[in-house]
This record gives structure tokens, C-alpha cells and sequence, in this order.
């Protein structure tokens, strides 16, 4: 007698949850449609208009995280070098050259998630474009490593792989369809362990 609701409510049980699981899946798969690769750095210009697609709206939406305006910001993320290999908090890494015409910038390490890195209490773990020491011709060299390193320098976590986040404010790059041709610094390994 209570066979047939029983299989029926099994059923919708199966169904219901194995969709919330795969939407779920989705939106932690995904940032969006339209990503533009530049070297390490991934962006998505489109992110924060109206033109973004319904996964993008989404994914940002279940984040809670602030939209800029299409001209307002660009954030561009590495999660890998410049050889393609992912970043690891036990290698040395440098970024060297400038970033495309902002009015400020900022720089972090990340978790996987894109979150601030956990770091030792008093180790850095941003920096910014009135922070940052520049050469005469205003281009930098940003060490990112375990140990300290003098001039421009920040920390990784203790372990695992994280990602960089580089957020360009008040940019003209980010309302234009320039993007492709935009120059965006160097990440290079320089090394791991010791080394």
C-alpha cells in the first residue's frame, strides 16, 4: 500500500537532490563565460556588467562578492605561471614589469577559493601601486616566496597551491574591447625549497 508513494517520494528525493548537486558543481566549475587568458593572468571582463552570462551572475551572487561597474575595475587572477605550472607555496616566484594604465591597483595572495591567504600574523600579503618600490622607467619586480626577500615582497601560505589577485581600479582597460592588447607583468618561477 505504501510501496508506490514510498518509490515516488525515493524518487524526487533522487532527483531533486541530484540536480541542486549538479548546479551546485556548476557554479564552483565555472566563473563565467568570455574569460580572457594574458599570460598567467585570467580575467573576465564582462563579470560585472549586464551582458554576464547567467552562470557568471550566479557564481558571483552565491560568492557575496561586491560587482564593479564596467568601468570601475578589472580583476584579473593567476593561478599558474607563466610556464602554465600551477603556483605552490613552496616555490619562489617574481612578477616583473607594469601593470596597464589604472588610476591604483591591488595585489594578494589567495587561497584556491580566491579568499586572502592565511599567513603568519605580521607577514605581508598585499601590496598596491603607492605601496609598491618602483624603478626609474616605473616598472617593479614583486618577489612572492616562503622566506622574506628585500624590496617588494610577499608572503604564501604555509602550504599547498594558491592563486594571485590583481585588481585594477578606475580603469580605462576595463569599459574598452582592448583587453586582448593589454601588457600585464611577468610571472616566472624562480625557484623551490631553498633555492
Amino acid at each position: 500500500m505504501f510501496r508506490f508513494p514510498l518509490f515516488i517520494a525515493m524518487i524526487l528525493t533522487i532527483a531533486f537532490g541530484g540536480g541542486i548537486l549538479v548546479s551546485l558543481y556548476a557554479l564552483d566549475a565555472t566563473a563565467g563565460f568570455g574569460a580572457i587568458k594574458l599570460g598567467a593572468w585570467e580575467a573576465f571582463p564582462q563579470l560585472q556588467t549586464e551582458e554576464a552570462d547567467p552562470y557568471a551572475k550566479s557564481h558571483r551572487a552565491r560568492a557575496g562578492r561586491l560587482l564593479y561597474g564596467s568601468a570601475e575595475g578589472l580583476m584579473f587572477t593567476a593561478k599558474v605561471d607563466d610556464d602554465g605550472e600551477p603556483l605552490n607555496a613552496g616555490c619562489s616566484y617574481r612578477i616583473v614589469g607594469q601593470t596597464p594604465a589604472a588610476r591604483i591597483w591591488t595585489l594578494f595572495t589567495a587561497d584556491n577559493g580566491g579568499s586572502p591567504a592565511s599567513l603568519q600574523t605580521g607577514l605581508p600579503g598585499a601590496l598596491n601601486s603607492w605601496t609598491v618600490l618602483r624603478n626609474a622607467d616605473s616598472t617593479f619586480a614583486i618577489d612572492i616566496s616562503p622566506r622574506a626577500r628585500p624590496g617588494n615582497w610577499l608572503a604564501v601560505p604555509a602550504a599547498g597551491t594558491f592563486q594571485l589577485v590583481l585588481t585594477l581600479f578606475d580603469t580605462p582597460t576595463a569599459g574598452s574591447s582592448g583587453v586582448i592588447d593589454l601588457a600585464m607583468p611577468k610571472l616566472q618561477k624562480t625557484g623551490c625549497g631553498n633555492a
